[in-house]
């Protein structure tokens, strides 16, 4: 079976933690021996993964050497992250996996519309939170555009549009085809935008689960298979009326969605990218990173059918 698997990146970087490179690694060994016992299974899998923690990381290293070093665009902060992640996620799966199998990771460009709406209503909080005067003046320094966040503190937005293709599309089911573990659209890919045959990044960050989607539409995938802290999906979560779901149809969650049970910045875009690859006629689940192999077989987390 062919998996691509989307890995967020708070499991790469635990919250609250330090976000030293000791603990990515520390972490990456315990999600390498869940994903390597997939490989070993015999299934062919495509690993993508979040980067929210360390871009964050990345444009702060960038706001505090700004007068000394010139800042990088938020396209070329993503790539950063992709090779940063995509280096260290490859080295803990090769040391888990026996020879001959390699793992390879593709630096992957998303093309996006232009003219998304997203562009004109930035909303993808990005990077750290700061006091209401501080915000203002690195604002109006930069130019970047903030928002107050539920906590009552300040951080900057950027678009958020919707993934329409991956640029190294047939390289990369070329690489996957011949056997190769391929981890690619990292942070859900660097956004650009093509006109006239040319590409250009954008200042974007593109969802990672929806790019997880047409990832595996392009490599083929039977299963999408997204991996969070979560060990199932829920309905009224946060509520003493909560329950897991171990299996929802799409029909049940588009309705869930409307209904405003998996919010936005947390299961929603989880939940939309799976009920997209089903609908185009794929399987999809969500679930706990330990409980990978028990995914597969059904015997744990949600399974979203049509």
């Amino acid at each position: 079976m062919r998996l691509v698997v989307a890995l967020g990146g708070n499991a790469l970087s635990p919250a609250g933690g330090t976000g030293s490179v000791e603990e990515m690694r520390s972490s990456l060994s315990v999600a390498a021996s869940a994903l390597a016992a997939l490989v070993t299974d015999g299934h062919s899998l495509v690993l993508t993964h979040g980067n929210g923690p360390q871009v964050g990381r990345l444009l702060l290293q960038q706001e505090r050497a700004a007068a000394d070093v010139p800042p990088m665009p938020m396209d070329v902060c993503g790539a950063l992250s992709q090779g940063q992640l995509g280096y260290l996620v490859a080295q803990a799966l090769d040391n888990a996996l026996p020879r001959p199998t390699r793992v390879l990771s593709l630096l992957t460009q998303v093309v996006v519309d232009g003219r998304s709406a997203a562009f004109r209503r930035p909303s993808k909080p990005v990077g750290p939170s700061y006091e209401r005067p501080e915000a203002q003046a690195i604002a109006q320094a930069s130019g970047h555009v903030f928002a107050i966040q539920p906590d009552g503190r300040w951080r900057r937005v950027v678009a958020s549009p919707r993934p329409l293709r991956i640029v190294e599309d047939e390289p990369l089911r070329a690489l996957v085809d011949s056997g190769h573990v391929v981890v690619a659209a990292g942070g859900g890919g660097v956004p650009v935008v093509e006109y006239r045959g040319q590409l250009r990044g954008v200042e974007a960050v593109i969802d990672k689960d929806r790019t997880a989607a047409l990832l595996a539409t392009s490599v083929g995938a039977d299963l999408l298979l997204v991996l969070t802290e979560a060990a199932q999906v829920q309905i009224g979560y946060g509520t003493a009326a909560a329950r897991g779901l171990s299996t929802m149809t799409v029909a049940e969650a588009l309705g869930w969605l409307r209904a405003g049970e998996f919010p936005e910045g947390s299961m929603g875009p989880k939940v939309e990218a799976c009920v997209s690859f089903v609908r185009a006629g794929g399987a999809a689940a969500i679930g706990a990173l330990s409980d990978a192999a028990a995914i597969l077989s059904g015997k744990a987390g949600t399974r979203i059918t049509p």
